[in-house]
């Protein structure tokens, strides 16, 4: 995966050894990972940007000699608003939506599509195979706890340790971080591939500076304690001190190429940006979604990432999040379900289930203390019932007696109203020509953000505040869209 500490070694030019074909092992098991793969972010996007993506990535996938023919490669752009790319043996490459919208030209995308085809041509997945058990949504449960998660059903599932079977393992090694020296092995790779597909090599390098000023701009938006990074940063480490090594790989491989912005344009014109409001959407520390009709808001200083099944919250006081499962009316089992899910082997069993009622919905809570390697903690479980059928709840861990940081949090979930609910807008990319007279602060104005909309502009469009523009270029501004 892509991803700058400590300033990288000088890059070096020498062989890296790659898989000659893809197998019919690795197809299998990417055919059996890739509807994990589509779960787990948001499914494919559905808009006309997909079958341009599809094109670039075959393009630059078979300069990797894995296959010669574009068709043995399936290239997904996912509706996922967090920053990642990835691939998995097999020929499945990923790129999500956000990614591509951090993006300013077809040969960056190309540059990000062909970092991950060269984790996957150097075989760097069969070398991490020992860490997969530590990825998971809420991971750090199980390793916290060091111990299996079984698959209980429904969202509860999601909050998964031990990997159930070989394509699950498939895809959850797709979203683990590589090493040092492995990411600089594929950036050479990616720089390879662009130059023997006509593109410049600078690209990468280019995109790298992006994702480290959009990493940035991701903590300072979080608050200085948050650990919500953009998640291609938290997989591929160290993105500021890696783009000197990819302009030195880019040097070697030679000047030219091209870079297709006006292309690249036209296609990210219109996507999806940010939360899709039928998963739900961040804003600020409010966490909010229309079609549960439901809102809560995290502590300050804490980060949120909203996923397909769940909403990862983190800072230094603790780690939780918010989920669903399967509620028969019997909030004492649904409690103790989810005690199960997260302990494993731990056997985690609620003592005391408390009861009170939060803004109206009837709630349920218990603490555990658990023993792990770096000492007690405290697992909490605060559950709600919305209706007779219907349940949400919080898992949180934090150090033994921290239990409390996140009672500000459990006590602001509320049902939203319908105008409150149809309120809710999406945001998309709104590609516009820049006129004469237009600076850089003009057009940030036009950004559908209160917070940081100059900032969030720039790092959008890779400018600086003093960047002087041009009557006629094109840039890209995040706007409201209707429903």
């Amino acid at each position: 995966m892509v991803g700058g500490g400590s300033e990288p070694a000088a890059a070096k030019t020498k062989t890296i050894k790659t898989a000659n074909s893809i197998t019919a092992s690795e197809r299998q098991q990417g055919a059996e990972a890739h509807p994990q793969l589509l779960q787990e972010f948001g499914g494919a996007y559905a808009g006309p940007q997909a079958a341009y993506v599809t094109r670039v990535g075959q393009n630059i996938a078979v300069q990797s000699g894995m296959s010669n023919a574009r068709s043995d490669f399936t290239v997904t752009l996912l509706n996922s608003p967090v920053n990642n790319a990835f691939a998995i043996p097999g020929g499945y490459i990923y790129v999500t939506r956000q990614l591509m919208a951090l993006m300013n030209d077809e040969a960056e995308l190309a540059g990000v599509l062909g970092h991950e085809v060269g984790h996957v041509a150097a075989q760097h997945s069969k070398k991490r195979q020992s860490r997969a058990t530590q990825n998971s949504i809420l991971g750090v449960l199980g390793a916290v706890l060091g111990s299996a998660i079984g698959d209980n059903g429904g969202l509860l599932g999601s909050l998964g340790g031990l990997l159930q079977n070989n394509a699950m393992k498939v895809a959850q090694l797709a979203t683990l971080g590589f090493s040092r020296s492995q990411e600089l092995q594929a950036d050479q790779l990616g720089v390879q591939y662009l130059k023997s597909a006509g593109y410049d090599p600078m690209a990468l390098s280019t995109v790298l500076a992006s994702l480290a000023n959009q990493t940035n701009l991701e903590a300072r938006l979080a608050g200085g304690d948050a650990r919500a990074l953009p998640e291609w940063a938290s997989t591929h480490p160290d993105p500021a001190s890696r783009v000197r090594n990819a302009q030195t790989l880019a040097g070697r491989a030679g000047t030219g190429g091209v870079r297709n912005a006006d292309a690249f344009m036209a296609s990210v014109d219109g996507v999806l940006y940010g939360d899709d409001p039928a998963q739900g959407v961040v804003e600020g520390r409010q966490f909010l979604h229309p079609d549960l009709r439901l809102s809560f808001s995290v502590p300050n200083g804490y980060g949120m990432q909203n996923g397909t099944s769940a909403v990862s919250i983190s800072g230094n006081g603790g780690q939780a999040q918010f989920s669903t499962g399967p509620y028969s009316g019997d909030m004492n089992a649904y409690i103790a379900s989810v005690f199960k899910a997260v302990g494993g082997d731990a056997n985690l069993t609620p003592g005391n289930i408390q009861r009170t009622t939060v803004n109206g919905i009837p709630a349920y809570y218990s603490t555990v203390r658990a023993n792990s390697q770096s000492g007690q903690v405290d697992v909490t479980v605060f559950a709600y019932e919305f209706a007779r059928n219907s349940a949400f709840h919080f898992v949180a861990l934090t150090k033994a007696g921290g239990a409390g940081t996140f009672n500000p949090m459990f006590t602001s979930l509320r049902r939203l109203s319908a105008s409150e609910a149809a309120a809710i807008r999406p945001r998309r990319i709104d590609v516009v020509t820049v006129k004469s007279g237009d600076t850089v602060a003009s057009l940030a104005r036009r950004m559908a953000y209160s917070d940081y909309p100059s900032e969030r502009f720039q790092v959008l469009n890779r400018l600086a505040a003093n960047s002087r523009l041009t009557p006629g270029q094109k840039v890209k501004l995040v706007v409201y869209a209707s429903r």
